[in-house]
């Protein structure tokens, strides 16, 4: 294989195009819309399987609830949140042109430019590499961009000219729901929140234990400034989240010790402080430590890594790059990237957050419904507690039937509720209460307050969630890119090695000439495919079968299944393996269930051919 180094750029764009696993959308309109691309068969195939794997790894292994939330959100959703006032990047204005451009990146690559010059010294080598890796930190305080934007005098990357101070643009698309117009919506930026805002249902349908996990797979969007990376960079996306909630006292994971031993690179936030890379930890060293600040953010960073590898991410290519306190989302107490090493640097592929309380909280505030958990307690505690009494008497006339819903209400109000009901009311002399999406002005005369020490049996909490948040085109890029390769040969040969689980191709079907004697066992093998299914094709094109056997490793087909004159007479075929070339004979009736083996990783292809033993042909030319 060629290393990182010799990567062919334009071979590998030239394969994806020939070969269509993406392209920009709308093409015939003057070339598309940046952003935007569509994922033709193979890369549909692709991603259909890759999304599979991800499935059985967490959701049937970790035997978690999914659910299908709605594309489009209502403004208040994603108020609570916070993506209204806080989802935003900053962006730059050419003077002249008036074209934008994202601050951070104009300032990522102009340090990358600068620590390219060959006459660098140790010292300023090293102070680039620590400004490069303080970029993230930077991005979130304008004060602090625009200074470092004229340090580094960033110019307009297309005209060299001036460009204008740093201004925020939030990143979500808005839109109106219903024929008036008034009521406000926005395409969801990320598929979470359908999560939080189920979170009772949840809860109930898991027979109010916790901890449990739910995962969604969906489309989210993104209105992204200046898009000029193909997949990594798209205003329409697929991605795949697991919201896992648990007790914030005890973040301890049942299963934490399986995964205790895995190795990965880790880099904190103090090693990027200092300019250092990555270091290799056990997952288990780093949750003792306090490196990592939780077994169960532990457990998912591992879990995490361990999908990778299975999806065909190269382990000396993907590091855990800590948050920075300053880039630290506004709903994360720890947060790590999974970044893969592409041919254009490291790039954020998973992001895997301790997302605290903060989003059930804020959806409780906003919507007055308290999405809370309660767990029984081993021995009662003794504890004041606070009763708010309506009065009956000048309330109930006034409410009628109302006057059960406004004592629910009450009820289940927060102690830090009540509190702030009982001193707003001295001071200010009125209360809005919200009850069923109507507001009530309660007055001091209207209720009084009581607190008495009681027996407590339950304890009632906000749990905290752990996010692993997956964007799916970004890791079908980095696979595509980090599993091409050049064969060695008269001259280079494009192979794409996907791990068989995901190839979009299992098996190609290749009779060895156009004989009609072949076609009962193409007929014959199709069928067993199907039944097995395995993805196949047929390729009985007029060319010999060494083209088409690099046809097919272009495509990342992992196997070969060969029929022959030999086939006519005992039933075998042979069946290659694209990355070694090397090739097994063995019955027709045996490769349908063999490859399913190899594309389950049931079987490898060493131990097939222990069992049927290599086979080679005078001739052969692979």
């Amino acid at each position: 294989m060629t290393s990182l180094s010799k990567f062919d750029k334009k071979l590998f764009e030239k394969t994806m195009k020939t070969r269509f696993f993406f392209g920009p959308s709308f093409h015939i309109y003057g070339g598309g819309m940046s952003g935007f691309y569509d994922f033709g068969p193979l890369g549909c195939a692709l991603k259909t399987n890759l999304l599979a794997l991800w499935r059985s790894h967490f959701i049937l292994e970790e035997n978690m609830m999914e659910v299908d939330c709605p594309m489009l959100t209502p403004a208040p959703v994603l108020k609570a949140s916070g993506h209204v006032d806080k989802f935003s990047d900053f962006m730059v204005q050419d003077g002249l042109t008036k074209e934008y451009f994202r601050a951070d990146h104009l300032l990522a690559n102009k340090i990358s430019s600068l620590l390219n010059n060959k006459k660098n010294s140790e010292a300023q080598k090293m102070a680039l590499e620590k400004s490069l890796a303080l970029v993230d930190a930077w991005s979130n305080d304008p004060v602090l961009l625009e200074e470092k934007l004229k340090e580094y005098e960033v110019k307009s990357p297309e005209t060299g000219n001036d460009l204008s101070p740093p201004i925020p643009f939030n990143l979500m698309f808005p839109t109106f729901i219903g024929p008036t117009g008034l009521a406000k919506g926005y395409l969801r930026p990320e598929t979470a929140q359908g999560i939080f805002v189920n979170f009772k249902r949840l809860l109930e349908y898991n027979q109010n234990k916790l901890p449990f996990a739910c995962a969604q797979i969906g489309t989210s969007f993104r209105n992204e400034i200046s898009p000029r990376q193909g997949l990594l960079r798209l205003r329409e996306f697929q991605m795949a989240e697991v919201e896992h909630f648990l007790h914030p006292k005890d973040k301890s994971h049942p299963r934490f010790a399986q995964v205790s031993h895995v190795e990965l690179h880790l880099l904190p936030r103090e090693a990027q402080e200092l300019a250092k890379e990555a270091e290799i930890r056990t997952i288990g060293e780093a949750v003792r430590s306090g490196m990592i600040n939780s077994e169960t953010l532990g457990y998912y960073i591992a879990r995490t890594y361990l999908f990778l590898l299975r999806a065909g991410i190269k382990p000396d290519k993907v590091r855990f790059r800590q948050h920075l306190a300053t880039e630290m989302a506004h709903y994360a107490c720890d947060c790590w990237d999974a970044e893969l090493l592409l041919a254009s640097g490291w790039i954020e592929c998973v992001g895997c957050a301790d997302r605290s309380a903060y989003d059930l909280q804020r959806h409780s505030e906003f919507s007055d419904q308290q999405l809370m958990a309660t767990e029984r307690l081993d021995q009662p505690l003794r504890r004041e507690v606070m009763f708010v009494l309506p009065n009956k008497a000048l309330l109930g006339p006034l409410l009628g039937k109302r006057m059960t819903a406004v004592q629910k209400c009450l009820d289940e109000l927060t102690v830090e509720s009540k509190m702030a009901m009982q001193r707003q009311l001295v001071e200010q002399g009125t209360f809005v209460l919200s009850v069923a999406g109507e507001e009530l002005e309660l007055r001091p005369e209207m209720v009084s307050f009581k607190t008495e020490e009681q027996n407590v049996y339950d304890e009632h909490f906000t749990p905290h969630v752990i996010e692993p948040s997956f964007g799916i085109s970004r890791l079908v890029y980095a696979i595509l890119e980090q599993n091409f390769y050049l064969r060695d040969g008269d001259e280079p040969r494009a192979v794409l090695s996907f791990p068989p689980v995901i190839a979009p191709v299992a098996v190609t079907i290749f009779p060895l000439l156009n004989n009609k004697g072949f076609v009962v066992f193409i007929e014959k093998l199709s069928k067993e495919f199907r039944q097995a299914e395995v993805l196949f094709k047929v390729d009985d094109s007029n060319v010999n079968i060494g083209r088409r056997y690099v046809r097919a490793d272009e495509t990342g087909c992992a196997f070969g299944c060969t029929i022959d004159f030999d086939t006519l007479k005992d039933d075998t075929v042979t069946l290659r393996e694209r990355d070694s070339m090397g090739q097994a004979r063995l019955p027709i009736s045996d490769v349908a269930a063999v490859v399913k083996a190899l594309v389950q990783q049931k079987c490898t292809w060493e131990q097939l051919i222990k069992k049927y033993g290599l086979f080679v042909f005078a001739g052969d030319s692979r």
